[in-house]
């Protein structure tokens, strides 16, 4: 068995990943590997739940806040990224965290991405344009022209994905469908896979009260300082988005507050059904805000 062992550590928001990662990282000596695409963007500090001055001066992070809001960036870098990183880590230590509830950040490091060609700055200008001007619809509609297999698939309500799609499309006259192989890449390394979870209405209660906190913290001075830039695709996320909208004066204060926290619960139930399709994770239930004992049966997992 190989030696070398990438601990990947994935769950619902608010499940508790950070304070059980934290205890994780200071007993086996290891830096951590952020997996979240949001918390990337060093100006996304209070809507991501980012690990705080004191964490990342207690344990050293990769990936967090390393990106500019107006830089370019995808899964397919983050693979090569973490990759290379994994390389130097495993010359030192025989284990490696990475932890994020990004589940296609984590399938990117465990499984492989498809390689797609480099998308230029004119096409993507252009098609980011077209989105400002023509809307969503009108490009879904393109796309259901250009490439229909994965018009069908495709989620039409993420602007991001129709876009990249829209963009590959252009730059290779070809469908992106062609460039799917989805082949699985073998990894020099051992890797197990634990999900975190807990009842689910403790979960609700831990979102709400995370909510309540972010807003506490400052969240709505965030967002508005980051308002002129909400076209960005790396805004069009939970608590920016509702946050956003009363600043636009379409909800109150109040209902983009309820709004955020059912839209994050929602967002969790669709992370657990992406996790329940994994037949290669390991569930660890944590209750009663135990991390330590998770910790514990974490150790245990690694171990075998």
């Amino acid at each position: 068995m190989n030696s070398k062992t990438l601990i990947v550590i994935t769950g619902p928001t608010a499940v508790g990943k950070t304070a059980l990662c934290m205890g994780l990282a200071n007993h086996l000596g290891i830096p951590i590997i952020n997996a979240d695409s949001r918390q990337i963007y060093g100006e996304l500090k209070i809507g991501t739940a980012a690990p705080t001055e004191a964490q990342l001066r207690q344990v050293r992070h990769y990936f967090v806040g390393t990106l500019r809001l107006t830089d370019y960036y995808s899964a397919s870098m983050y693979e090569e990224q973490v990759i290379s990183l994994l390389g130097e880590l495993f010359r030192t230590d025989d284990y490696a965290l990475m932890t994020g509830g990004s589940m296609m950040y984590i399938d990117a490091v465990c499984n492989g991405i498809d390689e797609l060609p480099t998308v230029d700055d004119a096409t993507r200008d252009t098609l980011k344009r077209r989105l400002a001007d023509e809307g969503l619809e009108s490009l879904c509609e393109e796309l259901r022209w250009l490439d229909p297999e994965h018009y069908e698939t495709v989620d039409r309500h993420n602007p991001r994905r129709v876009l990249h799609a829209l963009e590959i499309c252009h730059m290779t006259g070809k469908t992106y469908t062609s460039f799917r192989r989805n082949e699985r890449k073998e990894r020099p390394f051992r890797i197990v896979k634990i999900v975190l979870t807990r009842p689910r209405d403790i979960i609700y209660e831990r979102i709400n009260a995370r909510v309540d906190q972010m807003m506490a913290d400052g969240l709505l001075e965030e967002a508005r300082r980051l308002y002129p830039l909400r076209h960005l695709n790396a805004l069009n996320t939970v608590g920016y988005k509702e946050m956003f909208a009363y600043l636009d004066g379409t909800w109150s204060l109040e209902e983009a507050v309820e709004r955020m926290k059912g839209n994050t619960r929602r967002y969790a139930r669709k992370q657990l059904t992406w996790f329940k399709r994994d037949p290669e994770v390991t569930w660890v239930e944590l209750d009663n805000n135990q991390e330590h004992n998770g910790t514990e049966r974490i150790i245990q997992l690694i171990n075998q």
